[in-house]
């Protein structure tokens, strides 16, 4: 095995060649951080889908391709003189002794709340004047619309128990089958969305990993109906596909 230093130098030493304007890649050489930005986003889902999957060679891969993403970026940086790999991993490294002082700092106590409150403190000193500022827009909207109610209610804006939020879905469905064009219909399904977040999060729900799973079953059901039906499938009535449906889902259980 490759000491992981060496391994670095030579995954830093390939992303600069690829990137040299005189002899590298064609692609990479005309890239920028937008440009690359989907890609990152991508790789990291790709991880985390390996992990779902149990799958150790995948994710063995799928991290050495977020790797290359983290070099990718940090490379484009150096070029431009804003900053180099070495300044990147010095600035996660400062952040998790910072919080966590308990471990590292010599202080008396640590743990999540503390960790919290470091970080409510970094946000005040890079000039945050929100308890919101800091949750990136780039989130996928279910995870971004839970990080947001998680950040009010740690200033007290939340509802006390789940009956409250529980009772916004029902307000929130109310106002969709009250609107009268269709952008009023979408800002309303937005705010139904976002509340039935909300009340996932008071039952102790991670709403991102619950759809991700509703998601898998639907599939996984769908395909069972497809498999069974075969090339009929499409020319089926919705009450054979139903009952297909129903079938699958009692196979599975």
């Amino acid at each position: 095995m490759t000491a992981p230093a060496t391994a670095i130098d030579r995954l830093v030493a390939i992303m600069a060649r690829l990137r040299d304007p005189a002899s590298g890649c064609e692609w990479d050489t005309v890239q920028t951080f937008a440009t690359i930005a989907p890609y990152t986003i991508e790789e990291a889902y790709e991880v985390a889908d390996a992990i779902e999957r149990g799958d150790m060679a995948d994710l063995k891969d799928e991290l050495g391709d977020l790797l290359l993403q983290v070099i990718f970026h940090s490379r484009m940086a150096e070029e431009a003189g804003d900053f180099a790999l070495a300044d990147v991993a010095d600035a996660i490294s400062d952040k998790m002794e910072r919080r966590h002082p308990h471990i590292f700092l010599g202080a008396a106590e640590g743990g999540h709340h503390l960790w919290e409150q470091i970080k409510a403190s970094e946000r005040g000193a890079k000039g945050h004047a929100s308890a919101l500022d800091g949750v990136a827009i780039g989130l996928p909207a279910l995870l971004r619309a839970d990080k947001l109610q998680k950040r009010a209610a740690r200033t007290g804006f939340d509802w006390p128990d789940p009956s409250g939020a529980r009772a916004k879905i029902d307000e929130e469905l109310a106002e969709v089958e009250a609107a009268a064009t269709p952008a009023q219909v979408e800002e309303e399904v937005g705010d139904l969305l976002f509340a039935v977040v909300n009340w996932a999060r008071k039952l102790g729900v991670d709403p991102e990993a619950a759809l991700r799973s509703a998601n898998g079953k639907f599939e996984k059901r769908f395909k069972a109906m497809e498999a069974e039906a075969g090339n009929a499938f499409e020319g089926l009535d919705l009450d054979a596909k139903e009952e297909l449906w129903v079938r699958a889902k009692r196979e599975e259980a």
